[in-house]
């Protein structure tokens, strides 16, 4: 049994626990300009600091003790510390020369950490999902509102930076594709395009289902709206992914769980895949912290779990091993979603 088909028949069996955020455990080590400079970019023109996956060169401990702090909590999967991995979010930093080497390096140091943990008990094995963030730019909205019809980026261009990030992910050690925080459809587009691309060179089956790399999908509505920032609905959303034989889609980001519930219905009732959540410990506070603590978070996820809408949950923005590690114990009370269903959105 390869890992793919591993991951398929426990996804059965259980409710999987995906990792907390990076980002927040990274601000706890309180890091400087320096931290973020490889030997190579001692002479970098631009600032560095706050670039976090560049941190899988430049302290790579650091990230490997955060994949290890959510593994030792409970997470079945850890996402790679490539948010922002592209060549198009590096440009930012001069930096889109090194987006490979990002990937590949942060594949590989959790595809070790994870590998360690499986080796302590087997019979827990322990996965890694490539993340492919959703890059600064948006294919969908100008970001000229006197030139409506202007774009910043090109579905080709994310395409090929995205094609570029996969190979990194998938030859770096990555187990699962996650293409997450999708705030444009059509971004989100283009990286299921730049996947399947990859797939088709590298002769890997489109599906998860004959052996293939699962390809996980993770929106995010933006405010009470209950829509993504290019304008669409959660069932728009879903019809307009649903092409790709997905692993699972979800969502993620900008609300906590008590405001994701009713988005999280729609996809619970309508999704021909597993379904995910992710949500932030709340909404942010006057100064963009995030005050919810874990087992308040746990108590709003749980009513997730009695009405059955999972298979995966973890957490976004705000959230720590603390909070996996309650997740992760409620969930074990309760059984997954059951994913054979007829999808009642007309198409």
């Amino acid at each position: 049994m390869n890992r793919s088909e591993q991951l398929l028949h426990i996804s059965k069996q259980k409710i999987l626990i995906l990792d907390g955020a990076m980002g927040t455990m990274i601000q706890r080590y309180k890091l400087t300009e320096e931290d973020f400079r490889t030997d190579a970019l001692k002479n970098h023109p631009k600032a560095l600091k706050g670039n976090n996956d560049l941190l899988s060169l430049s302290r790579p401990e650091i990230i490997r003790d955060i994949h290890a702090a959510y593994l030792e909590a409970g997470a079945d999967i850890i996402e790679t510390n490539t948010f922002s991995g592209t060549s198009i979010a590096q440009e930012d930093y001069g930096l889109s020369h090194l987006a490979y080497d990002i990937n590949f390096h942060s594949a590989k140091i959790a595809r070790t950490v994870a590998a360690e943990f499986t080796a302590k008990n087997p019979k827990k094995p322990r996965f890694v999902a490539g993340a492919l963030g959703p890059t600064n730019r948006t294919a969908s909205i100008s970001p000229d509102v006197n030139d409506p019809g202007y774009r910043a980026i090109t579905f080709d261009q994310l395409s090929e930076a995205y094609q570029e990030q996969v190979k990194g992910l998938l030859e770096g050690g990555a187990d699962i594709l996650l293409v997450e925080t999708i705030f444009d459809t059509l971004n989100a587009k283009a990286a299921l395009f730049a996947i399947q691309e990859v797939f088709e060179e590298k002769g890997i089956p489109l599906s998860p289902e004959d052996g293939g790399i699962p390809v996980m999908i993770s929106g995010t509505i933006t405010d009470a709206s209950g829509r993504t920032l290019s304008g669409q609905t959660t069932e728009a959303f879903l019809i307009s992914v649903s092409h790709v034989p997905l692993y699972s889609i979800g969502l993620n980001c900008a609300l906590g769980a008590k405001e994701l519930r009713p988005y999280l219905k729609v996809l619970a009732e309508n999704a021909p895949f597993l379904v995910s959540a992710y949500p932030n410990a709340g909404l942010p506070n006057e100064f963009g912290q995030y005050d919810q603590g874990a087992e308040e978070m746990s108590r709003q996820i749980e009513e997730f779990l009695k009405e059955g809408y999972v298979n995966i949950l973890g957490g976004c923005c705000g959230t720590t091993p603390e909070h996996i590690s309650a997740i992760a114990e409620v969930a074990e009370k309760y059984s997954p979603r059951k994913v054979e269903i007829e999808s009642t959105i007309d198409e």
